[in-house]
């Protein structure tokens, strides 16, 4: 899914009109970053998709890439709600540095909003991580803040443009809580929440309700933290040349 906007951008430098795209892999991540002067891909959390609507996207049509929405914590220290704004995003034996001045620039607008932003590395991967070993694993191996789907393919297409790429991405859930298998599987093509598919889970097996309105509450609390980021981090951001 890819919702556009094609008038003058507002956010960022006015002398050039082209949008800066988003990259989401939730519906609802989609929502909150649409807006003037940006372009949003929305993945559905499925890394051939995003790979797929990538190839069909004109670089010279956007000035800069953010990977922006929720993401697993693997830093212990990290609670659900946590802002983390990359360093580097790593995948396998691949790692792309993010630009520093337009990291910089997120920064310096979430303390416009008060939130308190974390720096570290993000690792890229092309499943859900659900289990709380999974997540041990990542952060002995990368030493990364968080995890996601997304980050190492939007990374990747920006380097291969040459152009300035960052990421921002929320906890949801934490280092220390483990996925329900039903929170990852009941997510729709077009990125929505499948509520039959939720429902039939909690039927055949009703002790999963605990875990879920955990997950759940995560995951709301997450969403807050991206909508204040919206509109300070990418509403202030000036996007400038690639120092990738």
């Amino acid at each position: 899914m890819i919702l556009g906007d094609g008038g003058i951008s507002t956010a960022g430098d006015t002398t050039d009109p082209r949008p800066v795209l988003i990259v989401t892999g939730l519906v609802q991540e989609a929502k909150i970053a649409a807006g003037p002067g940006m372009t949003v891909i929305c993945s559905s959390s499925d890394p051939v998709q995003l790979r797929s609507l990538l190839a069909d996207f004109d670089p010279a049509t956007i000035r800069g890439v953010i990977s922006f929405g929720v993401a697993g914590g693997l830093d212990p220290d990290l609670k659900s709600g946590a802002v983390v704004v990359a360093t580097e995003v790593v995948a396998g034996n691949s790692r792309w540095s993010a630009s520093e001045v337009l990291s910089d620039e997120l920064i310096a607008g979430a303390g416009v909003g008060r939130q308190k932003v974390f720096r570290g590395g993000l690792v890229g991967v092309e499943k859900v991580v659900t289990g709380q070993a999974g997540k041990a694993a990542l952060r002995s191996e990368f030493g990364a803040a968080a995890v996601d789907m997304e980050s190492h393919i939007a990374a990747e297409f920006a380097a291969k443009a040459g152009l300035p790429f960052a990421a921002l991405r929320v906890v949801s859930d934490p280092a220390s809580r483990a996925l329900p298998e039903i929170a990852t599987t009941a997510i729709k093509p077009n990125g929505d929440i499948d509520m039959r598919k939720v429902l039939r889970g909690i039927a055949r097996n009703p002790l999963v309700i605990r875990a879920l309105v955990s997950t759940g509450r995560d995951f709301n609390r997450a969403l807050r933290s991206l909508r204040d980021c919206r509109s300070y981090l990418l509403g202030h951001t000036n996007l400038v040349s690639a120092d990738v």
